[in-house]
């Protein structure tokens, strides 16, 4: 089964027993929009129940794997709104909920909430060439999409303070050494890595290993609905900000930000 949406920006496909679910949205490195989020969350959610899925592979088109939300249309009346945060979590849930392993196979840049996506995934792989990148500070904006829980659980307060704060690009190996991710393969041998992954987990014991991706979560992600909620209320804070609108303008003119000194 193969199931493509040209609006959505997604290909989702059961291939024997792994479903792969692939942003396809290579013009604009796979950022996302509201409805590619949606199909996201409806592409895990709708095969929760299918004892045929054992396994779960997130991936990009072409040479990123996300790199956040599309801010290519955004004006003073067309911007990220409440509902574009709430699809995020939803989308950031369903990985998390999934009863099967999710592996995030990042190839290329994660940014923004391309990390949260990433990141909530059990077991995250990204190409040499990769890098993660929450620099919403840039735009006048902070991490969302469960991301200051999920960086915290994975590399600690003080790096993903750094992270978060001053907009760090952390490539695939320093990222591998930081504990944020699994596994960084080569360019040229990604696929075939993330195969063999994939292989071994619907391969595996398919009970053992949503115990035990529960109980992990569980322990390490404690936070992740209340990080949701305080995302959320900044945000929409931040998005009706002087600093959003010259952060979007800088960003589109590609110039540092002028931001107010308060």
């Amino acid at each position: 089964m193969t199931s493509h949406s040209s609006t959505s920006g997604v290909v989702t496909a059961l291939d024997a027993d792994l479903l792969r679910v692939t942003l396809d949205r290579p013009a604009r490195m796979n950022a996302v929009r509201i409805e590619t989020l949606d199909a996201i969350t409806d592409a895990l959610e709708s095969r929760a129940g299918d004892s045929a899925v054992r396994a779960a592979v997130l991936t990009g088109a072409g040479g990123a794997f996300c790199t956040g939300a599309d801010l290519s249309t955004t004006t003073t009346n067309d911007r990220p709104t409440a509902a574009t945060i709430d699809a995020a979590n939803r989308t950031v849930a369903a990985i998390r909920a999934f009863p099967r392993p999710v592996v995030g196979a990042v190839n290329g840049p994660a940014a923004g909430v391309g990390v949260s996506l990433a990141l909530a995934c059990d077991l995250t792989v990204a190409t040499k060439s990769s890098y993660f990148l929450v620099a919403l500070t840039k735009v006048g904006l902070m991490p969302d999409g469960g991301a200051t829980a999920l960086v915290a659980a994975s590399i600690g307060r003080a790096r993903a303070m750094k992270m978060a704060l001053l907009a760090e690009r952390l490539p695939a190996r320093e990222a591998l050494t930081a504990g944020l991710i699994a596994d960084v393969y080569s360019d040229d041998e990604f696929d075939s890595a993330v195969e063999n992954l994939t292989c071994r987990l619907t391969n595996g014991p398919g009970d053992a290993f949503r115990w035990t991706k529960d109980a992990v979560n569980d322990a390490t992600l404690t936070e992740l609905d209340n990080a949701f909620a305080r995302e959320r209320n900044g945000q929409l804070e931040l998005l009706a900000s002087p600093d959003f609108e010259e952060g979007v303008t800088a960003f589109r003119k590609k110039r540092p930000a002028a931001f107010r000194r308060t």
